[in-house]
């Protein structure tokens, strides 16, 4: 009955669905494009006669996209006869995958979760292996992939427990999902463990991909430039901001007693945002310029002949850009770690501590709740409640070099222990792809 219940209503949302998409490509015009990718259409191109197995790939939108590089490399490289397909949700991932694979991949859109719609995208496609990634579990793609014999795995699989206790409600009809996948790759024992409770088989821990993710080298030296051009201010980042935070994190600002001192690279997560965080910053008075009116020649070059970039009195660089985290990492002392002061549930630290930034996160970490824990056991991470001891912590480590030193330390050898699992999952895959033919 669930499972009518459910199709009902994706029929119900559909058109809302695609009005949504209208709407939001007001600000973002990727939205209004390949609607019919979405239902199943459009396609292109027909894979069905050219021979080559095709290994599919979902990752949502940017973190994951950027976590299932080094998984889509290795699988390039462990099985060069085939071809890969990345799908996405949203246009800033499908972006990001063009910008990071180019064209040794083909792309489009995951359609709804509708029969009809999941049906022809796998009858165009035809994989012969299928990747979601973290937390992708929709109920018709993993029941089509089953009876069109696809084998699905959930990779670098989480699981909150606030999420487990929702999914749990469904108690049947939950394990009876979870249960269709044919592998699942945990990040960790905890995720493991819920993973398995709401009905998973054959969960295995393999780590975190995204310990194995580098920042490409004209990033860094992109950043370090960057750094040169600030001069002897301090600089922190705020890094993948949401909705209310940001108002929280100029406050930290001010009562760090560092706003005349230091730098703040302030990064939405979202580009339809960027608009609204300028509006913010001029509306309280900062003095701030934006990444995308700086030069990019200027940006980019390392000549100390050139002119200043950056005016000697700014406040916050705002980083209207995508695919630039690197750089903004690079060119700070201390991040924090956006998507935690309010309950959002965090984002990713682990890129910050791999490029030696020490890490400041809220304590709305739900999301990422191991791999915080993680970090802070290991000292290259602290947690804050609020807006108030943000700024303590702030004016702390950019004044204590000592302390900010040993942190860094830290989150470069927490980065490097749990490298790994790119490896060990392309071999979980190679030993599933061989025992479903």
């Amino acid at each position: 009955m669930l499972r009518q219940i459910y199709c009902a209503l994706w029929w119900l949302i559909a058109p809302i669905a695609v009005l949504r998409l209208l709407w939001r490509s007001r600000r973002e015009r990727g939205y209004a494009r390949h609607i019919g990718e979405r239902f199943g259409f459009g396609y292109a191109p027909d894979l069905s006669e050219s021979g080559a197995p095709l290994l599919w790939v979902h990752a949502v939108s940017v973190g994951e996209t950027r976590a299932a590089q080094p998984l889509i490399e290795a699988l390039l490289t462990a099985h060069p006869e085939a071809r890969v397909l990345l799908t996405h949700m949203t246009p800033a991932g499908r972006a990001m995958g063009e910008a990071l694979l180019g064209t040794r991949v083909l792309r489009c859109y995951l359609p709804y979760d509708m029969p009809f719609a999941v049906r022809r995208f796998l009858a165009r496609y035809r994989p012969v292996l299928g990747v979601v990634m973290e937390t992708e579990v929709w109920p018709t793609l993993i029941d089509e992939c089953r009876q069109a014999d696809v084998p699905l795995a959930l990779v670098n699989a989480r699981m909150s427990e606030r999420s487990y206790r929702r999914a749990a409600k469904f108690g049947p009809a939950a394990h009876k999902v979870f249960g269709g996948l044919a592998r699942v790759f945990a990040q960790s024992e905890a995720d493991a463990k819920r993973l398995s409770a709401l009905g998973a088989r054959q969960v295995t821990v393999l780590g975190n991909l995204k310990f194995d993710m580098t920042t490409p080298a004209v990033l860094v030296a992109r950043g370090q430039a960057w750094r040169l051009a600030f001069g002897t201010r301090p600089v922190w980042v705020a890094a993948s901001t949401r909705t209310g935070e940001e108002a929280l994190i100029l406050d930290a600002f001010k009562r760090s007693g560092l706003a005349d001192e230091a730098v703040l690279i302030l990064v939405p997560r979202h580009p339809q945002r960027f608009n609204e965080v300028a509006a913010l910053l001029a509306r309280e008075g900062w003095r701030f310029a934006r990444r995308s009116a700086l030069n990019a020649s200027a940006a980019n070059g390392t000549d100390s002949a050139q002119p200043p970039l950056f005016e000697s009195n700014m406040q916050v660089w705002l980083g209207d850009s995508m695919g630039e985290l690197g750089a903004y990492y690079a060119a700070a002392e201390v991040a924090f770690i956006g998507g935690s002061l309010l309950p959002f549930g965090g984002q990713n630290l682990i890129e910050a501590c791999a490029a030696g930034v020490p890490v400041l996160i809220g304590a709305y970490t739900f999301n990422f709740e191991q791999v915080s824990a993680d970090a802070i056991a290991a000292g290259a991470a602290r947690r804050v409640a609020d807006s108030a001891e943000l700024g303590a912590a702030l004016r702390t480590l950019l004044t204590d070099r000592s302390l900010c030193t040993t942190m860094s330390t830290a989150a470069v050898a927490f980065a490097a222990l749990h490298r790994g699992a790119t490896r060990r999952t392309v071999e979980a895959l190679r030993l599933l792809l061989r025992d479903s033919n």
